[in-house]
């Protein structure tokens, strides 16, 4: 099996795990173990690019802390020793990519609209912190939240986010929009977009954050320029406006959307989307073109 064919099987399960995964992943550039905190599916955006099912709901409505803890310290346990490498899903993957990178809160909704995400994310913090004391192998893997951004405001987040900055963690900030109309095409979501774009300016001003940004084909036609444009200017306003962004990665589909109007971008087209970002904003841009 290709490492292209590896990075687009991001299943949401391993064994018989309900809410710790492992996948391949192209922006990690390595493994990233996946936390599930929506395994019910719900999430209050619904892109148009996503590939997961909303009308096949799971059993399991909360997040059990025991169980996903014991996932994860298992998950750890089966990287630290190779053991993942000789599963069916792994066995084939390419020397340089066997590398743990990080563990990385996302999963099959916005992991943000959990009640106690704050509480998982320093329960899952300090198993990390005592794995890094007892292995230097897990010095060098870092907490990854994948967001859309949408719950920045509210206490039980502002908490998380605080844990993830003294915890050496990464926030990777959704934004697919430089305007309100297309943001609503996309995203599909009722968070109005000045919403998005002021969440992330005030998380950017207390420290960098990652924006992720997938662009795509939707009936077989490309973003409009004009689109990408304001994309730009939304970028320059959240930095004039003291916000420090670490870097953008530009991305697109990689796995079967639910919709069938949605088609991933070439890597010529991605590439000029990148160049243009680099020269409108002078930001560090990097392209994951589609896999295969």
């Amino acid at each position: 099996m290709s490492s292209h064919s590896l990075h687009s099987r991001h299943e949401r399960s391993f064994e018989a795990n309900r809410f710790v995964y492992p996948v391949l992943s192209r922006r990690a550039g390595g493994l990233s173990i996946g936390v599930n905190l929506n395994p019910d599916k719900i999430c209050n955006f619904n892109c148009i690019y996503c590939q997961v099912d909303r009308t096949m709901r799971s059993e399991t409505r909360f997040v059990a802390m025991d169980r996903l803890l014991a996932e994860l310290d298992s998950m750890l346990q089966l990287v630290v020793t190779g053991q993942i490498w000789q599963s069916e899903k792994f066995q084939e993957t390419p020397q340089e990519l066997r590398r743990l990178n990080d563990i990385a809160f996302s999963g099959d909704g916005e992991p943000t609209t959990y009640r106690n995400f704050d509480e998982i994310i320093a329960s899952c913090a300090a198993l990390l912190n005592a794995k890094k004391q007892a292995d230097p192998f897990f010095h060098r893997v870092k907490l990854v939240l994948i967001t859309n951004a949408s719950q920045f405001h509210k206490r039980h987040v502002v908490n998380g986010l605080a844990i993830l900055d003294t915890n050496q963690g990464e926030i990777w900030a959704k934004l697919d929009a430089g305007t309100e109309a297309y943001y609503r095409r996309i995203n599909r979501a009722p968070v109005p977009f000045q919403r998005i774009v002021d969440n992330i300016t005030a998380a950017a001003q207390i420290r960098p954050l990652v924006i992720q940004s997938l662009f795509m084909r939707i009936d077989g036609q490309p973003p409009p320029r004009d689109e990408i444009d304001a994309y730009c200017d939304r970028l320059a306003t959240i930095q004039n406006n003291g916000g420090r962004i670490q870097c953008v990665q530009v991305y697109t589909v990689a796995r079967t959307p639910a919709e069938p109007f949605v088609t991933p971008l070439g890597p010529s087209e991605l590439d000029a989307i990148a160049d243009r970002v680099r020269r409108q904003t002078g930001l560090p841009v990097t392209p994951f073109t589609s896999p295969g």
